[in-house]
């Protein structure tokens, strides 16, 4: 996924910039609401993770804006305000989910997961695929009983297909599930990955669609 990060303490940044990219997503990590505001003119995001309190602004603000606007992307609110009063008013103004400063990266990790699956339409973290047994939340998959090991990356890029099944993924759409602004991308990287994924999985798992893009074979 490609996920925005706005907040401007910078050791929290920092740490969960890390944390979401060690789980293999690619984070864009904005400090003020009008910088998150430019990148989200420039860039489809799946996922924002929002701070309240920015030096410029307010975070309720900022999402109402968003919302009345139209856009539909995933938010994920991260503050130090924990009164119910704040939860609701962040709920509200059309938050998915929200968690108090301080909270534990791997729960962040989690709820990451499971707001991207109810967004990908399927909320159960279990799924079969042909001989492919994936359990999402805990990242493992098996195949014909025997465990497969992905790395973050190739997670990641895996995660990409089967959040869009039959859906047909450009080389640019794969590359955002893995770069943040400003990392060098080599030209052949997406296919290195898909070859990785072809021989770990199944030849015959992703199809690819000459000049276009690729995607997942679902029957």
């Amino acid at each position: 996924m490609r996920v925005l990060l706005v907040e401007d303490t910078q050791a929290l940044g920092q740490a969960v910039q890390e944390q979401i990219a060690d789980d293999g997503h690619a984070v864009d990590w904005m400090q003020r609401l009008d910088h998150a505001e430019a990148s989200l003119r420039s860039t489809r995001y799946d996922l924002i993770l929002l701070d309240l309190m920015l030096p410029d602004g307010s975070g309720v603000d900022f999402l109402r804006r968003r919302r009345a606007a139209g856009d539909a992307t995933p938010v994920i609110i991260l503050t130090a305000r924990d009164q119910i009063s704040d939860r609701i008013a962040g709920l509200n103004a059309g938050a998915d989910d929200y968690l108090v400063k301080p909270f534990d990266l791997f729960e962040l990790s989690a709820r990451v997961a499971a707001v991207a699956r109810r967004y990908s339409g399927n909320p159960n973290p279990l799924l079969q695929l042909g001989p492919l047994h994936i359990d999402n939340a805990a990242r493992t998959i098996e195949r014909d009983g025997a465990k497969v090991d992905l790395t973050a990356r190739e997670w990641a890029l895996f995660e990409a297909f089967i959040q869009r099944p039959g859906a047909l993924l450009s080389k640019a759409q794969l590359e955002d599930c893995l770069y943040a602004f400003g990392a060098e991308i080599e030209s052949n990287t997406i296919e290195v990955y898909i070859s990785r994924l072809r021989k770990k999985l199944g030849h015959e798992l992703i199809e690819t669609v000459r000049g276009m893009g690729y995607r997942l074979v679902t029957a």
